[in-house]
């Protein structure tokens, strides 16, 4: 019975890894272009060049407040970023256009890496930068050569998130 059991486990696993989705090579990446080429708005509200990060690996990810697969990551992200300290930085970017609003939150969630509004070029940014759709939570990482070298779509969990740092730390 056990055998069966472990067999219809694997057989299911198998399938699912037969399904899953390739990894995409550094050829298939976006540019970062668009990210470097933006200015967003700091939590108080001021003009943040994206450009002060060109030359950074950094890991960005772009979220919202009603997102709860967003919420779930960030713990990781903080977790991680600390693992790193000083190699990688994580740059969040809220869909948002209220900085009071984001400010708590990121308050709430002890967010200690910048945080940034993308207000009304949240969608066209993200869509430029392989997100076409413009789902959320997306992350993706960008290694000190200014090259997308991880994205995901989606929830993150911990090996994903590992993954991003690890690609951008090769």
């Amino acid at each position: 019975m056990k055998a069966l059991r472990l067999a219809a486990c694997l057989t299911v696993f198998g399938a699912a890894a037969a399904q899953a989705a390739p990894p995409e090579s550094l050829a298939d990446m976006p540019s970062s272009e668009p990210l470097f080429a933006a200015t967003l708005s700091d939590l108080d509200d001021k003009a943040a060049p994206l450009s002060a990060w060109k030359g950074k690996p950094i890991v960005v990810n772009f979220w919202a407040r009603w997102c709860g697969p967003c919420r779930e990551e960030i713990p990781g992200l903080i977790q991680e970023r600390a693992k790193h300290k000083g190699r990688v930085e994580v740059l969040g970017i809220g869909i948002e256009d209220k900085p009071e609003a984001v400010r708590e939150f990121a308050k709430a969630y002890e967010m200690n890496y910048p945080v940034l509004l993308a207000k009304d070029k949240g969608i066209a940014l993200m869509q430029a930068l392989g997100n076409p759709k413009a789902g959320l939570p997306f992350t993706f990482a960008v290694d000190r050569h200014g090259r997308i070298v991880y994205k995901k779509l989606g929830g993150m969990k911990k090996p994903d998130i590992e993954a991003a740092f690890e690609a951008v730390l090769k």
